[in-house]
C-alpha cells in the first residue's frame, strides 16, 4: 500500500526573525548544474528549523520533489558550492548554530539543493506562516538575480578548473625553479682572473654587489667614476660606504653620482694601505687589484674567515 503523502506543519524554533529579515537571501543563492538553487542548510536556516526536519518533511512528500525540483550534491559539487558561497555576517553563523545540527564541515550525508520550483513547492509542504512569508522572500531573491546561469557557469567552471590545477602549477614551477638554480652560475668564494679577464671580473663583483642585502664597503685606495657606476647595481636600502684617498676628481665624481643616486658614503682612509677588501654585508673579501683594475692584470678575489668589523675596526 503506497504512503499517503502529508502535509507537515512545523514546529518553529524560538528566534528573532526581524534579524534573519537583515539577512541577503540573494547571498545564498548558488550555481550548481547550470541552475540557480538554495541548499538545505541554508534554507532550514531561513524557516527556523533543523535541516533534517525540513529534509524529512520533504521525504515525506518525496512525489512533489522531482530531480528538476530537488537533488542530492555529489562530493565534487559540494565542495565547489562551498568555493561559491561567500561567508555573511556573524548573525548568520550564530542562526545557523542554533537551527541546523550539523555544520556544512560536518555533514554526514551530503546536502539536497532546491531549484526555484522546488523552493515554491515547500510552501506546500511546510505550513507555516513563517514558511510563507520566507518563501516570499525567496522568490523575490531570485527575481531580483540576473538570469545569466550559462555565462555564470562557464565562469565558474574556469575557476574551478584553475583550482584543480593550481597545486600541479606551483609544483612545475617549483621543479623549474630548482633547475635554474641548479644551472645557474655560483658565486665562488675564491675566483682568480688571468690577465684580460676584464669582463669576466667585472661580472663577477658585479654579482657581488647585487648579493648584499644591508651593506656594501669598499677599501681600496684608488677609485674613481667606474667603481660609482658599479656601485649602483646594488639593491635598494642597501648602504653603501667607500674608505680611499683624497682625490679632487673623484669626489666632483661623487657629488655629481649622490645627485640623481642613492648616496654612497665618501671616508678618508687615515693612511695608505697596501690590499683591499670589500665587504658585503657580513662577508669580507680580499680584492687583489683595485676594483676598478680588476681582470686588466693577473689577481684573485678570495672571501676571508676575518670578521667584517676586525677589518673595519683595523682601517679605523
Amino acid at each position: 500500500m503506497a504512503k499517503k503523502e502529508t502535509n507537515t506543519k512545523l514546529e518553529v524554533a524560538n528566534c528573532d526573525f526581524k534579524s534573519i529579515d537583515s539577512i541577503k537571501i540573494e547571498s545564498l543563492i548558488r550555481v550548481i548544474r547550470g541552475q540557480q538553487v538554495m541548499i538545505d542548510s541554508d534554507l532550514a536556516m531561513l524557516y527556523g528549523v533543523e535541516t533534517r526536519t525540513l529534509n524529512q518533511a520533504v521525504k515525506r512528500n518525496n512525489k512533489r520533489f522531482p530531480e528538476d525540483f530537488m537533488f542530492q550534491l555529489t562530493q565534487d559539487e559540494a565542495s565547489h558550492s562551498r568555493s561559491q558561497f561567500v561567508t555573511l555576517n556573524n548573525l548568520v553563523d550564530n542562526l545557523k548554530s542554533q537551527f541546523v545540527t550539523s555544520s556544512w564541515g560536518g555533514t554526514r550525508k551530503l546536502p539536497y539543493a532546491f531549484t526555484r520550483n522546488g523552493i515554491a513547492m515547500l510552501s506546500s509542504v511546510l505550513r507555516s506562516d513563517t514558511a510563507v512569508a520566507v518563501n516570499i522572500r525567496i522568490m523575490r531573491a531570485f527575481t531580483m538575480i540576473p538570469q545569466l546561469v550559462n555565462h555564470n557557469t562557464q565562469i565558474i567552471q574556469r575557476i574551478f578548473n584553475i583550482e584543480q590545477h593550481q597545486n600541479e602549477t606551483d609544483e612545475k614551477i617549483g621543479v623549474i625553479l630548482e633547475r635554474i638554480e641548479e644551472i645557474s652560475p655560483k658565486l665562488l668564494p675564491e675566483q682568480v682572473f688571468t690577465t684580460g679577464c676584464v669582463w669576466d671580473a667585472w661580472t663577477y663583483i658585479s654579482d657581488l654587489v647585487r648579493s648584499a642585502r644591508q651593506r656594501i664597503v669598499l677599501i681600496d685606495n684608488f677609485v674613481d667614476d667606474r667603481v660609482l657606476s658599479m656601485l649602483t647595481k646594488r639593491a635598494a636600502g642597501v648602504t653603501a660606504t667607500i674608505h680611499t684617498r683624497y682625490n679632487e676628481q673623484f669626489l666632483t665624481d661623487l657629488k655629481k653620482h649622490n645627485a640623481q643616486y642613492p648616496e654612497i658614503e665618501f671616508i678618508q682612509l687615515p693612511h695608505r694601505n697596501h690590499d683591499r677588501f670589500l665587504i658585503i654585508d657580513d662577508k669580507v673579501y680580499l680584492l687583489g687589484a683595485s676594483l676598478k683594475d680588476m681582470g686588466t692584470g693577473l689577481c684573485a678575489v678570495t672571501e676571508m674567515a676575518t670578521a667584517s668589523e676586525v677589518i673595519l675596526g683595523l682601517v679605523k
